[in-house]
């Protein structure tokens, strides 16, 4: 990444005019039009393809940072293949560091991709993924970026990866759920592109004693803003939803503590009696260096229930700030980092999220669901796995 001033506001470049041409009034035109389920569409806006049950219920998989090689762990794919079938899921998502970093080839590349989305494919669930910090980490080698990684996904018939919002990132956008009694938006989930990681320096500035991931830019909290005004204008209100992001916000690690400044057991005692808290900690939050203000919007638009991300694979808690729940999917992947010693793959895992678009609010809440459940191995020894064969209609 470019340490120039202009590069470091934005992961594309600055795009003149952008924000503008992504007005409240010319989204709310095109959730208006018709669109086939799989058609992209440069607002990142993606209608008709899911849909609640017929008793108004909808479930919903996050996994996060199944981060692997084409030889993906096997006990990567058991985990997915069994929460999936327990959930008895209606969408899932990978919510960032899809693969890693250590592949030679594009058909290195294609095989880890396909290896962790074939679980969701081969039973008919619809499935759509966000791009982490370590996707891009082969790119050097095989030339496969996220936009080449996005038009490969798009082949697979269950993928709905069919917006990409013509803002900074890649494949940001917004899937409406729509009602089992009349079609219209009753549910949305918002999929964002919390990027990789901060520049070396903005205006001669470097980022030493600050965290040094990636944060959510104006364009994409402003399209938020914008898109979600717009869902409102056409359902005639706020149209409830999930926000799902690789990298957490600052609002996390204020959230367990209770505290900006505080770190202390009695800090924390008193977070989870304010917030709720239900879950492990077991290292630092790392947002980027900046507050990228998406709360802030969240919490005046009213819309958001809650804000999901991974990135820290060993903190699973969940808790309810100031009216909208922040919290982790385990990670998923027994190829990166865990906890450590016998405990290493202790809490990989991933988290369930009930709809009922007949309750208040929509969203009836989430539980964290971990291999153990499952009596999968959870020994050290790395299982690799051969590559699976890709479908008869992905190239």
């Amino acid at each position: 990444m470019s340490s120039s001033p202009r590069m470091s506001l934005s992961r594309r470049g600055l795009l003149a005019g952008s924000v503008a041409a992504v007005g409240a009034a010319a989204v709310a035109a095109s959730i208006g039009a018709p669109s086939a389920a799989h058609a992209a569409s440069a607002d990142g806006l993606v209608r008709r393809a899911l849909r609640f049950r017929d008793d108004g219920t909808f479930r919903i998989v996050q996994f996060n940072d199944t981060q692997d090689t084409h030889t993906t762990d096997e006990r990567t794919i058991a985990l997915q293949e069994a929460v999936l079938d327990d959930a008895d899921a209606d969408f899932a998502l990978i919510n960032g560091d899809v693969i890693t970093g250590g592949m030679t080839t594009e058909l290195q590349v294609k095989q880890a991709l396909n290896n962790v989305v074939l679980p969701m494919e081969s039973r008919g669930i619809l499935w759509a993924v966000t791009f982490g910090n370590h996707d891009e980490d082969s790119v050097p080698q095989t030339g496969m970026d996220e936009s080449r990684m996005l038009a490969f996904l798009r082949q697979y018939e269950h993928n709905v990866n069919a917006g990409d919002a013509d803002i900074t990132g890649t494949a940001n956008q917004v899937l409406t759920i729509r009602s089992s009694a009349n079609g219209k938006e009753a549910f949305a989930l918002w999929l964002l592109d919390s990027g990789r990681y901060a520049p070396s320096e903005i205006a001669g500035q470097d980022f030493a004693g600050y965290p040094t991931w990636d944060w959510l830019r104006f364009d994409q909290v402003d399209w938020y803003w914008r898109t979600s005004q717009a869902l409102e204008k056409r359902a005639g209100g706020l149209v409830p939803g999930l926000v799902f992001q690789h990298i957490a916000l600052w609002q996390h690690r204020f959230m367990w503590f209770a505290s900006v400044d505080g770190r202390t057991d009695d800090d924390h005692a008193r977070a989870v009696a304010k917030h709720g808290i239900v879950g492990e900690r077991h290292e630092d939050e790392c947002p980027g260096p900046f507050d990228s203000g998406m709360f802030n919007a969240m919490l005046h638009r009213g819309d958001i229930k809650g804000l999901f991300v991974g990135h820290d694979h060993v903190n699973t808690y969940v808790g309810n700030y100031y009216g909208i729940e922040l919290g982790y999917g385990p990670g998923t992947g027994f190829g990166p980092y865990g906890l450590g010693g016998a405990d290493t793959h202790r809490l990989r895992g991933a988290r369930v999220f009930t709809l009922d678009e007949n309750a208040d609010g929509v969203y009836t809440g989430s539980r964290a669901l971990f291999a153990s459940d499952y009596g999968i191995d959870l020994t050290n020894e790395r299982r690799p796995s051969e590559p699976a064969p890709f479908p008869s209609y992905v190239r």
